[in-house]
């Protein structure tokens, strides 16, 4: 066998074990944001697409790093621009979605004015949350983060 056909074979077996791994053991990542104002109290955003308050975020495109994924879904949804580096609070398995979908949480120093009414298409409403106000139909595992980082507390591995 030549090594060109060799290396052929060896390119055509590992897209095929590539392909496989991705159907089998698919992961889902996004990203969350976690931002105060001066006052301490957190951000939240509404989803037009799915119910309750949840920290501005989003999915991880393939060919985008977390970073990236973070700074663009804070860009859209709350014209925010991360200013030094994000601190990562935890990753946490989202078990509600599913048992591959993973979640990055960072705490974010941002700098921008946060719209009255969002201009984004995704974003029904955009508010900023004390603690002992946080809204009704908050998230839970955003409302775990908040107790947790209020807390100081270790985050648990669940969203």
């Amino acid at each position: 066998m030549s090594s060109t056909h060799n290396g052929i074979t060896e390119q055509l077996w590992s897209k095929m074990l590539h392909l496989y791994f991705r159907m089998s053991r698919g992961l889902t990542l996004g990203v969350r944001a976690v931002v105060r104002n001066e006052s301490g109290k957190f951000l939240l955003v509404r989803h037009t697409y799915t119910t309750g308050w949840h920290f501005p975020g989003g999915g991880v495109e393939p060919g985008q790093t977390v970073k990236e994924a973070l700074a663009a879904e804070l860009r859209q949804e709350a014209n925010l621009q991360i200013i030094g580096k994000p601190t990562l609070h935890g990753v946490f398995l989202n078990r509600k979605v599913s048992r591959r979908d993973h979640i990055f949480v960072y705490l974010c120093d941002t700098e921008g004015e946060v719209p009255v009414t969002s201009t984004s298409r995704e974003i029904a409403e955009i508010n900023f949350f004390g603690v002992e106000e946080l809204p009704c139909q908050i998230d839970e595992g955003a409302e775990r983060r908040i107790r947790e980082i209020v807390r100081s507390q270790n985050p648990d591995d669940d969203w």
